[in-house]
């Protein structure tokens, strides 16, 4: 599986963006996908993650900002990303996976960058 996310950029304090990611190859070995960020100095977390079911996670830190979406049919996910603050830049990260009962995930994008100006 190859992993491809793009919509990174610079935005203002309060401002939205949202970020893609399209998945190819042996995609029927997914069952989850999920955005994970990390920032300078600082260790990867999960923002969000979404199962093939639907069942959806955030990061308290993005609740009610944030929504996690993907359109099974075109292999894609998305992140909107609204009311975005100066501790959300980070360098963000597109994963799938493959086991609903670890939290790992198997496959990776390339990051694309946030950032986010006071």
């Amino acid at each position: 599986v190859q992993l491809q996310a793009s919509g990174g950029g610079l935005v203002q304090a309060g401002g939205s963006l949202i970020l893609s990611c399209t998945a190819s190859g042996t995609t029927f070995t997914i069952n989850k996908m999920g955005w994970y960020r990390q920032a300078p100095g600082k260790q990867r977390e999960l923002v969000a993650g979404q199962t093939n079911g639907g069942f959806t996670t955030y990061a308290d830190s993005v609740k009610g900002r944030f929504t996690i979406s993907r359109h099974n049919a075109k292999n894609t996910m998305y992140l909107h990303m609204n009311s975005l603050k100066p501790e959300d830049t980070a360098v963000y990260y597109c994963a799938a996976g493959r086991r609903l009962t670890s939290r790992e995930y198997d496959y990776w994008g390339q990051g694309t960058q946030v950032t986010v100006s006071s």
